[in-house]
């Protein structure tokens, strides 16, 4: 009896461990250059993202891994450049921009519920997920130059022309 009551108590401190580890996984900013494609067994980013506020999510899937190396590279170079470009324009919006190698995000909803968003078998293995927790989300596959991609994030998000960050002066 006792044996499982020290199983059932072990059992129940592994579980209320996980969700601080993810936790700690999930930063509300990205460092792109977390997601270089090292190799498929590298586990960065593979727990899966609860998204709860309006982000960008920056995905690199393990199917990305039958790319040659050299197109492996210039792509992730290339989608790597244009989102640090748009990077500033998502701050401005009060976006947070994340990434994730995982296959599936979960969008947190009202109630305590989860909807996941399966990201595998698109037409490409990377791209930007748009979410906004109150509609529908928007999967751009494959790699947009800034200007379409910014495009893009202004029509989802009703993002205004002008994304600076400068606030107008008041002259009195």
């Amino acid at each position: 009896m006792r044996i499982g009551a020290l199983v059932a108590l072990l059992c129940v401190a592994a579980c209320r461990t996980r969700p601080l580890v993810r936790t700690a996984q999930q930063g509300d900013s990205v460092d792109i250059a977390q997601l270089v494609p090292r190799d498929s067994t590298d586990g960065a980013l593979l727990v899966p993202r609860v998204v709860a506020a309006p982000s960008v999510v920056l995905f690199w899937l393990h199917a990305a891994d039958t790319l040659a190396a050299d197109d492996r590279a210039d792509t992730f170079d290339d989608l790597k450049y244009y989102t640090e470009q748009i990077a500033p324009a998502l701050e401005a919006g009060g976006i947070k921009l994340l990434a994730t190698k995982a296959d599936t995000v979960y969008v947190a909803l009202p109630n305590h519920t989860r909807r996941a968003i399966l990201l595998s078998g698109l037409d490409y293995p990377y791209g930007y997920l748009l979410i906004d927790p109150g509609g529908p989300e928007r999967i751009l596959t494959g790699v947009y130059a800034d200007d379409d991609l910014l495009e893009e994030l202004r029509v989802y998000f009703d993002l205004p022309d002008d994304t600076t960050t400068a606030q107008p002066r008041i002259a009195t």
